[in-house]
């Protein structure tokens, strides 16, 4: 057999799923454990290694180029399945990196990676037997690992466990400060996770205010609706990609086309250093709230709030 059809018959032997057992998991495979055509399984290795590595490494050794838009679908399709299976742990070497961050690298564990290095040999069945009886126990020892990282946020008396981050810290806090003190009585629609888009929501309430669901990437970070006042707040939570910009309060009205709702756009900040270099690209008529200063509002709104201080 060639390396791919030998890193499928060790995807079939760890018990990953049949869609997991294709010729893009067995490239995957190959690249996280740095095996080329010559190298030996004895060989391999648990190297920390990003997705962008794992596409030039499959173009370079085994001649199939991986569009960089096809990241995504290595990591869900693949990846994905290789940690729930205990075979890959994603950032060893720093758990508190958030799931969206560039520097995310992922690795073999150390207990797939010695049952990898024994295929072909008299001990592989041995290995492998050992591996699949304790893979249960690895596998929660591993989330045990990163849930100690974990950011939790209470969403209606039910506690939420978030990855961790700086994206992640922010959402919570629009939940738990924001949300009080200038959106009181609201109800959450919608909070999405850095690893889990769809983490929390209400399809039902949002079908009532004829809310467009469906883009699911034109949703913004978190949606709260206050009834009393029929405003239906869109928050973006701005860490690494942009405010409610122009372009994004068109994307924003799109989804909203059918409903009677009166949407406030909201464009949340950890710290004022982070507004600083996101002010240009802010709308005017929405708002910000910069989490490190939590008791006030900028609002981008020219005269309506223009007032003498009381």
């Amino acid at each position: 057999m060639n390396k791919l059809d030998e890193a499928k018959e060790i995807l079939a032997a760890f018990g990953l799923p049949s869609k997991q057992q294709n010729d893009r998991s067995a490239r995957v495979l190959l690249s996280m454990a740095q095996v080329k055509p010559d190298t030996s399984w004895k060989d391999a290795t648990n190297t920390l290694i990003r997705i962008h590595d794992i596409i030039e490494f499959i173009a370079q050794h085994y001649d199939f180029q991986y569009a960089e838009n096809s990241r995504e679908t290595i990591r869900r399709q693949s990846i994905h399945q290789f940690e729930q299976a205990g075979i890959v742990v994603r950032n060893p070497d720093n758990p508190q990196r958030p799931t969206n961050s560039g520097l995310t690298v992922y690795a073999l564990t150390h207990e797939a990676l010695a049952v990898i290095r024994t295929f072909g040999k008299t001990a592989w069945k041995t290995s492998l037997k050992h591996f699949l009886a304790n893979v249960d126990s690895l596998v929660e020892q591993y989330r045990k690992d990163r849930s100690f990282h974990l950011i939790s946020v209470i969403i209606r008396g039910k506690e939420f466990m978030l990855s961790p981050g700086e994206h992640n810290a922010l959402q919570k806090a629009i939940v738990e400060v924001f949300a009080p003190r200038f959106a009181p009585d609201s109800v959450l629609l919608y909070f999405g996770d850095t690893a889990q888009k769809h983490l929390y929501l209400d399809e039902e309430y949002c079908q009532q205010l004829t809310i467009d669901i469906t883009q699911h990437d034109k949703l913004p970070d978190i949606m709260l609706y206050q009834a009393e006042r029929n405003w239906l707040y869109l928050i973006e939570a701005v860490t690494s990609h942009g405010p409610v910009s122009s372009k994004r309060i068109i994307e924003l009205q799109e989804m909203l086309k059918h409903s009677s709702a009166i949407p406030i756009f909201v464009s949340a900040f950890p710290d004022f250093r982070t507004f600083t270099r996101y002010a240009s690209e802010i709308a005017w008529e929405t708002e910000v709230w910069v989490a490190d200063n939590s008791d006030h509002m900028i609002h981008f709104n020219g005269e309506k709030f223009l007032r003498p201080i009381s």
